[in-house]
């Protein structure tokens, strides 16, 4: 059983855990909506008039399977796509209004939800945890 002690099992527990909190919590309050879906939503609302390959990008997601998700989200309303002022090839993303009042109803949620993920972590390890993730997440940019 060495391997569960190693970094990339671990980081896959913690994937796990981090996706069943996400999970219940949107259950239980209401929202039919994915962590992958919500990554593209925040990047949509940061990023307005973007293209797909773009928030694909912004979130660390496949260029090839983000069509699906932009699909899902666009059949629940939360999404629109256009065609782009400066390329008519390109589809160009905005939130509807029911996107954007969905994202800020949802915002709060997600911002709670963080502390459920750490739950066995001190504030103070807390603070020292995410600024490594982050510098191992983002080492290359």
């Amino acid at each position: 059983m060495e391997a569960q002690k190693m970094i990339g099992h671990m980081i896959r527990r913690l994937h796990q855990k981090s996706t069943q909190v996400f999970t219940k919590r949107m259950t239980d309050a209401g929202h039919d909506l994915t962590a992958v879906q919500f990554s593209a939503l925040d990047a949509i609302h940061s990023l307005p008039g973007s293209d797909q390959a773009t928030i694909a990008e912004a979130i660390a997601y496949d260029r090839a399977t983000i069509g699906g998700v932009i699909d899902r989200l666009e059949r629940k309303g939360l999404v629109q796509r256009s065609v782009s002022p400066k390329d008519r090839r390109a589809r160009v993303l905005h939130l509807t209004t029911a996107g954007e009042r969905h994202y800020k109803d949802v915002l709060p949620v997600i911002i709670d939800l963080q502390d459920d993920i750490l739950s066995g972590l001190t504030d103070e390890e807390r603070s020292l945890l995410a600024p490594l993730i982050r510098k191992t997440v983002f080492h290359d940019t």
